[in-house]
């Protein structure tokens, strides 16, 4: 899971890193052991003795195998591949296998930090995090944050050491002879 150092600018470093809350695999867990008990239960039902129990068994495993892949595997498959990984300069998101989309979004450009949490998500201890931007895309909007109060919290502090890091004239600061 560790973001790559060498994708680092100079001077910055990784305060911390996460994936998506676990709640997020819920649904694929749930349906795939629904998909798996189904397609038992159906395959131990029809013993394959004539031509509609043969049909039976084969169209069991068709759509077992498209609800596991589609439900079960992609899902868990897009949660994997999914970092949020905030530094002491930016805040940085992506996701994707085959495809790979990055967001990154400097501290300096942060205007506001906000959360919502749903009930289940309250219980949960997770939500979602809304980062508004003075930039023109506006704002990073990342779902299922684990722990998303604190992680708010931390953005203001990386903020704050951010502003006072370019204020001083800091490494990495234009300007600064670094």
């Amino acid at each position: 899971m560790a973001y790559p150092p060498k994708l680092l600018g100079d001077g910055e470093s990784i305060a911390f890193e996460m994936r998506p809350h676990w709640r997020s695999l819920i649904i694929p867990a749930l349906v795939l052991i629904a998909t798996v008990a189904g397609a038992a239960f159906l395959l131990s039902t029809f013993d394959g003795s004539n031509i509609f129990a043969n049909t039976i068994s084969a169209v069991t495993w068709i759509a077992a195998l498209v609800l596991i892949v589609g439900w079960a595997v992609r899902p868990f498959l897009n949660w994997f591949t999914t970092d949020y990984v905030f530094t002491n300069r930016r805040i940085i998101v992506r996701t994707g296998l085959i495809r790979r989309i990055g967001r990154d979004m400097p501290l300096s450009r942060v205007n506001n930090v906000t959360f919502d949490k749903t009930l289940t998500e309250r219980i949960l201890n997770c939500g979602t995090l809304s980062v508004q931007s003075a930039a023109e895309q506006g704002s990073l909007i990342i779902a299922s944050v684990p722990d998303v109060e604190k992680i708010q919290r931390e953005v203001y502090r990386l903020y704050e050491e951010d502003d006072q890091r370019r204020r001083s004239g800091g490494p990495g600061v234009p300007g600064d002879g670094s």
